[in-house]
């Protein structure tokens, strides 16, 4: 005889036998009431869902943030490569100037992943430019003290017509 057959062992409970019986022929339990049940399985995916926006808004903001650790390092960097004009503060200074600009181009992709119907994104995209925008003012003003932007009237005397030279009677008078 095999080990476990042909022995009623009366503590052994045979899941298998008896017909199968649907959970509407038992009644529910005593204080159990199944409507409640589902409203707590709506309340459950409605508060899962809010805690997706929460976190969608959050990580909206962080990118949003993220140009700001940009622009100190970048601050940083220029004030190392000083204010003479070399290889090493053109670049830099190209480099400012490049990722805002790259950045500010790329906007609705960077904030694609948040796009939800409850996140509002306006003002993180709103902060996102204003930093970016701040860094290529950084770009601009080191480009300006590098001496690199056309700003005083020098700058220009190889657009100007040449000055005509009057003659008179004691010399030349330049006009």
């Amino acid at each position: 005889m095999e080990k476990g057959k042909g022995v009623a062992r009366p503590w052994a409970v045979d899941f298998n036998d008896g017909p199968t019986s649907s959970s509407s022929e038992y009644p529910d339990p005593l204080g159990f009431n199944k409507a409640s049940h589902d409203q707590d399985d709506s309340n459950g995916s409605r508060q899962k869902k809010e805690a997706e926006a929460a976190w969608k808004a959050q990580k909206a903001w962080e990118v949003a943030q993220a140009p700001f650790k940009n622009l100190l390092m970048m601050g940083f960097m220029m004030w190392m490569a000083g204010s003479t004009v070399h290889l090493f503060s053109i670049g830099i200074t190209f480099s400012a100037l490049w990722q805002p600009i790259s950045a500010l181009q790329g906007v609705g992709k960077v904030f694609e992943p948040f796009k939800d119907s409850r996140v509002e994104l306006l003002a993180p995209k709103l902060l996102f430019i204003a930093l970016n925008l701040a860094g290529l003012a950084l770009g601009v003003w080191k480009l300006n003290t590098l001496g690199l932007l056309p700003t005083h009237a020098s700058d220009w005397v190889s657009s100007l017509p040449p000055a005509h030279e009057v003659e008179y009677a004691g010399g030349c008078l330049s006009l």
